[in-house]
């Protein structure tokens, strides 16, 4: 059955953008049909698949104010079986017009609806908030992906998030659940690392993914020359870890691995 996943953490800088392009193409990679649709009105998950934003003439900004069937703003990208549902400038004005709308909650599930069967993943980067356009990313996805940095302050924030997903699940989305917690950023040459690992397990326990991203300058320079690190740097370690992840995933997921 085809996925749509959520990648949410309303706290930034937590490799949630990373990991939307890097597991979708990760997924893509392995012979999997996978969309990712960009929900964050900066773009980078647009930009760091290899996509001019400014050459993009219509987006999921369209999709969600103008009502545009989905299909007509998908463009496929230089990587098989990995679509994307683009993002420019003009989403950023979309969380006040979506205020007086009606259905304003729906609108992206109503959109993925349509397409959905096509895919086996579809994946929704979301912004680094708690308005409008996570909700909707929210109520449009089967579970969420929460990426949580291997930090001191890893935790917080999260608190609003599980809130957030509990209000879902209560009027919107009954069946939203959490897919898996990702550590990133990992750097374990520090005791607060493995710290912080100790305590994230503690608190999801087994949502905890078993592949941890670490820190890594090829994952870091990769956007901006709008490649997914599999094809960026193969050989570098975010892209070894993303694979993994992938193959993780499909594990849970019960999906044969195509190795």
């Amino acid at each position: 059955m085809p996925k749509t996943i959520a990648i949410c953490n309303q706290k930034g800088g937590t490799g949630k953008t990373t990991t939307a392009v890097n597991l979708s193409a990760a997924l893509s990679d392995s012979g999997k049909k996978v969309l990712l649709v960009d929900m964050d009105p900066q773009g980078n998950a647009t930009s760091g698949i290899g996509v001019n934003k400014n050459e993009i003439k219509s987006s999921i900004y369209d999709v969600l104010i103008q009502k545009s069937s989905i299909s007509e703003v998908l463009i496929p990208t230089n990587y098989p079986n990995l679509s994307l549902a683009p993002c420019n400038i003009n989403l950023t004005g979309a969380e006040i017009e979506l205020v007086g709308v009606l259905s304003r909650e729906t609108r992206l599930k109503k959109a993925l609806d349509t397409i959905k069967t096509q895919y086996d993943f579809i994946f929704i980067d979301s912004p680094p908030s708690l308005g409008l356009l996570t909700l909707n990313t929210l109520v449009a996805a089967d579970t969420i992906l929460i990426p949580i940095q291997c930090e001191f302050y890893a935790l917080e924030g999260v608190g609003g998030l599980l809130n957030t997903i509990h209000l879902v699940k209560d009027g919107l989305n009954a069946m939203l659940e959490i897919e898996g917690v990702l550590l990133t950023m990992a750097d374990f040459r520090t005791n607060l690392t493995n710290e912080v690992i100790k305590e994230i397990k503690e608190f999801f326990k087994e949502k905890v993914y078993s592949t941890i991203i670490p820190r890594n300058v090829r994952l870091s320079e990769a956007p901006s020359f709008g490649k997914p690190i599999h094809v960026y740097d193969p050989t570098s370690v975010g892209a070894v870890k993303y694979k993994e992840l992938a193959q993780e995933m499909l594990k849970v997921s019960g999906i044969v691995v195509n190795t």
